[in-house]
């Protein structure tokens, strides 16, 4: 084909969107490699043209199969690493495996014909994670831009039947069948606000489910999403009974107490928790003179925290042993905070492991018992009837917080089934209140040029946030928290109090300058340059997710500016309280002058964790008028 006719075939087919895409293994048609956009977002750097799963299961004998085929086209060179595939499968006592890899990248040559590049079956690697876990690594050859790229596999005895057609780049169709025994009782449960297509047959003593979804929008980065999978479009499934004529029915749903039971007799959890691992003699030593349970437990939870180095991984396990990780001073976070149960347990005090699912991992589902929807363990310790939730892999967040990555969620506590002593744990302490008090004294010259000093006090959560960024040193800290949303701002000088005591306000004290904003004899400036509340995050029309902050927050600014006594304010804002309905958030600022002097106070309540995405549009119009106020500007003016 002649470039021309090349351009011009280019020109016709690039907006166009395949719904008849055939989906044969290799039918890869010319017009899915001319593709240039994706008609539905114009943006994506890649698109799913279709992504087509089956869920294939026998009882007799028992056997599931996964069955998966996906075709994508690359847009641009941010859509390349779509050829990197990894499938985690579960391959302890060989339960799962993965079958059936083929891959291949189509790319057109200089004349416009398909050139197909199959994968190297050479290059497939099967990497084991832990104990546990293995995933089987491929990358599809000579992906570029502009090339479809696609491959299909099978997980079997895989007994995970849920699908996600949403992901991160847009989806052109997504079809998910499922095929078992009339005799096996499945629970599908739709969670979609997008519509989506189900049809259900019955052939040959088998039940025939299939969903499907065309043109899904990738969900986009929200500001505070909890975990992107809580919100992709899905359908879930799950394996409820086996019915069969003249044999009871078998129930395939364990209990959480039978979980538990599981739990607390398998050799990486419940016999880890029995190891005697012998206190170090510093341990020994800080230990002996303490006799407040209360300093007992922050002891332990230090001193673990300071000597053992976590390895980046989360777990609920100690593969390795406790004693092990003990011993080589460093684990998984299962590994770690599985010690520190251990040794507040040997100290007498009353804890226990907790289970989590951390923020990034998405939330639990209490009426679906597995362990499979836990990604950490900590430590769980009752004194005097408070609570103390622990994470010696987090060198950030002192006892008495509960951790960032549990705040606000679900936690099961474990215990022998028969103690009653287990359960579900709301992991919330009304007095973590993330919070920032900034105290402003600046003056102004006759050439509007501001100079002051700041005080900043961190406290809680918003310490941890600001003293893990410290941690990186003083210009990424300044960058993130000061000059990012004020670039007009020049900072003098920062000194820090109190960067390596946790139980004390992270206090900043900041030298600046700034060159106010003019027009003709006019002067602004606004008083919110350290608040962190300087941009609205929350702009976009629509939103897919929830507004996931996880903590209580309350923000304040007392100002005191000085004008020179030939200026004069032009105006004062007005004294203000503002609130939503349901008071979720409260708004309020008080301002006057004394002589050449402002003084104004701005505190900002926010009373809720969580904000619903059902509460959406009434949130973001209040933001909207919250920002006008914080980023109201006080104008000066030289006297007549």
């Amino acid at each position: 084909m002649k470039p021309l006719t090349l351009y011009l075939l280019t020109f016709f087919v690039c907006h166009t969107a395949f719904s008849q895409i055939d989906r044969t293994f290799g039918k890869v048609d010319k017009q899915e490699l001319l593709m240039k956009d994706c008609d539905f977002e114009n943006k994506a750097s890649a698109l799913v043209l279709f992504d087509m799963g089956e869920f294939y299961c026998d009882i007799r004998p028992w056997n599931t199969d996964n069955e998966r085929h996906v075709r994508i086209k690359i847009f641009n060179d941010k859509g390349l690493d779509r050829a990197n595939v990894h499938i985690r499968y579960y391959s302890l006592d060989h339960d799962e495996a993965v079958k059936d890899i083929t891959a291949q990248t189509y790319n057109l040559d200089a004349s416009g014909n398909i050139v197909i590049t199959k994968l190297d079956k050479k290059t497939i690697f099967d990497k084991k994670i832990n104990k546990r876990y293995s995933e089987v690594v491929f990358t599809l050859p000579e992906v570029k831009a502009g090339s479809v790229i696609e491959y299909k596999y099978n997980v079997q005895g895989s007994e995970n039947s849920s699908w996600y057609f949403q992901k991160s780049i847009p989806v052109l169709y997504s079809e998910y069948k499922l095929d078992f025994p009339v005799a096996l009782e499945m629970q599908c449960v739709p969670n979609c606000i997008l519509p989506y297509q189900s049809k259900r047959s019955n052939k040959a003593n088998r039940d025939i489910q299939t969903f499907s979804m065309e043109k899904v929008p990738s969900l986009n980065d929200e500001a505070f999403i909890s975990c992107d999978e809580d919100y992709l479009q899905r359908v879930e499934a799950r394996m409820i009974a086996v019915d069969l004529p003249g044999i009871p029915r078998q129930s395939l749903i364990k209990t959480w107490p039978e979980i538990i039971k599981n739990l607390m007799e398998d050799e990486d959890f419940g016999t880890q928790l029995k190891k005697n691992i012998p206190r170090t003699d510093d341990l020994e030593l800080a230990l002996k003179s303490i006799s407040s349970p209360y300093r007992k437990m922050t002891t332990i939870h230090d001193y673990v925290r300071n000597n053992m180095k976590w390895n980046e991984y989360d777990n609920i396990w100690a593969l390795e042993g406790v004693k092990s990780a003990w011993k080589d001073k460093k684990g998984t976070s299962g590994e770690i905070n599985l010690i520190l149960v251990n040794l507040l347990k040997d100290a007498g005090l009353n804890a226990r492991p907790v289970l989590i699912s951390t923020r990034e991992h998405g939330r639990v589902n209490t009426f679906m018992p597995t362990t499979r929807q836990f990604n950490k363990v900590l430590a769980y310790v009752e004194i005097d009837k408070h609570v103390y939730v622990l994470d010696a892999t987090e060198k950030y967040t002192p006892s008495t917080l509960i951790p960032l990555d549990a705040l606000a969620g679900e936690g099961l506590v474990i215990e022998k089934p028969e103690s009653f002593e287990w359960g579900w744990r709301t992991l919330w302490d009304e007095g973590e209140v993330y919070e920032n008090t900034v105290l402003l004294i600046a003056e102004v010259d006759a050439n509007g040029i501001m100079k002051g000093n700041v005080n900043v006090s961190s406290f809680n959560h918003a310490r941890v946030e600001r003293a893990k960024k410290l941690a990186e040193g003083k210009e990424p800290f300044i960058k993130a928290f000061y000059t990012s949303a004020n670039p007009d701002l020049k900072i003098d000088s920062v000194h820090f109090e109190n960067e390596k005591v946790d139980s004390l306000p992270l206090r900043q004290n900041i030298d600046f300058t700034e060159t106010l904003n003019a027009s003709g004899d006019y002067k602004y400036f606004s008083v919110n340059m350290f608040s962190g509340l300087e941009k609205n995050p929350f702009v976009s029309d629509n939103r897919f997710s929830d507004i996931f902050f996880g903590y209580d927050q309350q923000i304040n600014i007392i100002g005191n500016i000085t004008i020179p006594e030939n200026f004069t304010f032009e105006e004062l804002p007005k004294n203000i309280k503002m609130m939503m309905p349901d008071t979720g958030i409260v708004f309020t600022r008080m301002a006057g002058i004394s002589e050449n002097t402002l003084q104004v106070r701005i505190t900002v309540d926010f009373k809720k964790p969580i904000y619903g995405v059902d509460e959406y549009e009434l949130f973001k119009e209040f933001y909207k008028k919250m920002f006008n106020l914080l980023n109201e500007q006080f104008v000066i003016r030289k006297k007549s």
